[in-house]
């Protein structure tokens, strides 16, 4: 029994450890935390105006209302009472999902629904890492 406990919390000490360095080494460069908590509202108003645009194909739209529910879910894939990882996979689920949103739209209708400033429709391409027109 000792041995299952050791492994599994072993295990869990991995898998925290490989999650603090994939974000680590996937961090935009210049973009602070404080930087990305400023685009939040910005970015909560232009998930919902691209999830509810009826010109954008369901298939589309739809892994949006998915990571909706899946974020208010109160079930995770890691809980997030624990520390740095419980917020890592809704983080990394959240940048997946948009940064294929963002692509499948194209920059056209990245601009029009954009509600923020340019500066911050530029700071959330390249934390998605998305290549920035012009």
């Amino acid at each position: 029994m000792w041995f299952a406990v050791g492994a599994t919390v072993g295990a869990f000490v991995i898998v925290w450890f490989g999650l603090v360095v994939l974000l680590y080494v996937t961090r935009p460069d210049e973009t602070t935390l404080a930087d990305t908590a400023r685009l939040i509202p910005d970015v909560f108003r232009f998930v919902r105006r691209l999830a509810t645009d009826r010109t954008i194909p369901l298939r589309t739209r739809l892994p949006v209302w998915l990571l909706v529910g899946y974020l208010a879910s109160p079930i995770d894939l890691v809980p997030d009472f624990l520390p740095v990882v419980g917020y890592a996979d809704d983080a990394i689920i959240t940048a997946f999902v948009l940064r294929r949103l963002v692509r499948k739209v194209g920059d056209d209708k990245l601009a029009a629904h954009w509600p923020g400033t340019p500066e911050g429709l530029s700071r959330l391409q390249r934390l998605l890492r998305i290549p920035q027109p012009g």
